[in-house]
């Protein structure tokens, strides 16, 4: 991976988990705090960078396969899932990583398949109900 991978220049080029979808991720500052930035199609949302560190810790803990949930942020969320996490008071910060109000979901779709090709976990690509666990 080149040392420059993951900027607005050389943004990691990523496949949604069903590998039905390309979109683009790079990191960011905004207003002092590091963010993902993340483009699909014309579509540009934003997380917080953190949930890349949080979300390898939670995977470490649970020490199993937890399916991804994705949904979007009017949708009610399934419990126990990635996207549930992702949007949760009980996540390190205590709450949306999304950070684009109307756009803060998709948690569960987008930042795992980060994490895969960071190395920091295995994530599943059927065409539903993927899941992902700590490599």
């Amino acid at each position: 991976m080149p040392i420059t991978e993951g900027t607005k220049e050389y943004p990691w080029k990523l496949t949604t988990p069903p590998q039905t979808s390309d979109y683009q991720m790079y990191k960011e500052e905004k207003d002092g705090i590091a963010i993902l930035v993340c483009t699909v199609g014309k579509t540009v949302l934003h997380y917080d960078y953190r949930c890349v560190d949080d979300l390898a810790a939670m995977l470490k803990k649970h020490d199993d396969w937890i399916e991804l949930g994705s949904a979007d942020e009017q949708k009610p969320v399934k419990e126990g899932t990635i996207e549930a996490w992702g949007r949760s008071p009980e996540n390190p910060i205590g709450g949306w990583y999304g950070l684009k109000k109307g756009l803060r979901g998709r948690f569960g779709m987008y930042v795992p398949p980060l994490l895969e090709i960071l190395g920091l976990a295995e994530v599943e690509h059927n065409p539903r109900n993927n899941r992902m666990r700590a490599k």
